[in-house]
């Protein structure tokens, strides 16, 4: 199902942290995702990214904050848990596991198994997304709410958002490992212009490419996500 994309909130007041959207404002998914990754990088606060996130009209309120509760404190436990098994325990990959919950149901439970699987994207919260979806069968986990045990890296996070996750709880924070695992340095290189990025991304063949996308919007049907 394609939806309008969403403005995104960062409450801080508490722990674990909330990463949830706000209805009322509209983010492009470009603008969403490097705030995100800036935020967590520290290179912007929380007010900043909401400043610099376009807002035609006038925003409403932002949501009040949401209390943790008992649950969503079982639910983080049990990520924490599969975060133990993934690094400590079964050394299938670093300490990292996710949960995934839907109408108070659990519906993915995983750790990072990127050294088990020789996969560079096996990272906790992307494990769980995949098994989440293939259980229900559908790539919107619309009203979805992910617990994971350390704060998500960027491309963790685009694929929560990817898949429409409503909200995500967390326990570690970056600074909490960046002495073996530095996750802030893709956040601040992402908020470098292309050049100077350490992948340098490059364009080619623009023209080629835009002929593909013209093609797919012809067909008759196309598959939007």
């Amino acid at each position: 199902m394609d939806r309008k994309d969403t403005g995104v909130v960062i409450e801080t007041g508490q722990t674990p942290t909330i990463i949830r959207y706000n209805p009322g404002v509209h983010v492009s998914r470009r603008d969403f995702l490097m705030a995100g990754a800036l935020i967590s990088a520290g290179v912007l606060g929380v007010g900043e990214a909401r400043a610099q996130a376009p807002a035609p009209g006038a925003a409403k309120p932002v949501a009040p904050m949401m209390p943790v509760t008992d649950k969503e404190r079982a639910y983080m436990k049990q990520a924490i848990d599969e975060m133990r098994r993934a690094g400590v325990v079964d050394k299938t990959g670093g300490p990292f596991g996710a949960v995934i919950v839907l109408d108070g149901q659990i519906i993915a439970s995983t750790g990072n198994s990127v050294l088990k699987d020789m996969d560079p994207s096996a990272h906790a919260e992307v494990n769980a997304i995949r098994q989440a979806c293939r259980k229900l069968k559908t790539l919107d986990l619309h009203g979805a709410t992910l617990y994971t045990s350390c704060e998500c890296c960027p491309m963790c996070y685009a694929t929560a958002y990817w898949a429409r996750i409503g909200k995500i709880f967390y326990a570690a924070a970056w600074q909490d490992y960046d002495d073996i695992f530095d996750d802030a340095k893709i956040g601040v290189d992402m908020a470098k212009p292309y050049s100077e990025r350490l992948l340098a991304p490059q364009q080619i063949m623009q023209a080629e490419g835009q002929q593909v996308w013209k093609e797919y919007r012809a067909m008759p049907s196309t598959t939007r996500y």
